[in-house]
């Protein structure tokens, strides 16, 4: 992982009208139609996942569009699978990214509950067994368990415990050994031309 002083050195997937709108316009962001487009039937899902992580993300780094989703990135290409499109190379401001365990988010995005620890996590899914729940997604996605589903999103404020830490590493020039984050993962609210390595 690279680091400069206060920026970061990440790395994004994109397609090539990302790549187009930066080149052309200096900054590209993401959109709710967006998503929705690309995940079609699934996108309830990410939507559910998505706005959850708007919710507590903007009060890390505040978004300046407010209909801005959030563009993924990675300390790591290791971490990334670019499924046909071109991995961009960030040099981004510490200040204007979030920072997350990637697997975490995986947790996330399968609207399952994030725990402090694993005996935690294993704990809960003891608990939805017992309530006959065999998958945490339909507790968040159905309305028939109301206190199951503000445990698991109220978990998943968990998701930006290491962001400080993370930073921190950054700024030292550590190698972001973070205890609890397997792989560093980025949320931006746009992507700009000037990030470009």
């Amino acid at each position: 992982m690279d680091k400069k002083n206060d920026h970061i050195i990440l790395y994004s997937p994109q397609a090539d009208v990302v790549w187009h709108v930066v080149d052309e316009s200096g900054i590209s962001f993401s959109r709710r139609e967006y998503i929705v487009s690309k995940y079609e039937e699934s996108a309830r899902i990410f939507l559910t996942a998505y706005d959850a992580y708007i919710h507590e993300a903007e009060k890390i780094v505040p978004r300046s569009d407010n209909s801005a989703y959030p563009y993924w990135a990675f300390a790591s290409t290791e971490s990334i699978d670019p499924m046909g499109q071109k991995v961009m190379k960030l040099n981004v401001p510490i200040d204007e990214v979030v920072l997350f365990d990637q697997y975490d988010w995986y947790k996330v995005l399968r609207l399952s509950y994030i725990g402090e620890t694993p005996e935690e996590e294993a704990a809960f899914a003891r608990e939805l067994e017992k309530r006959g729940i065999r998958d945490s997604s339909d507790a968040v996605l159905r309305p028939f368990y109301p206190d199951i589903k503000r445990k698991i999103v109220a978990s998943w404020n968990r998701l930006f415990r290491h962001d400080e830490l993370i930073k921190r590493a950054v700024a030292a020039g550590d190698d972001m050994l973070v205890p609890g984050v397997r792989a560093v993962q980025a949320g931006l609210w746009c992507i700009k031309k000037e990030w470009l390595i």
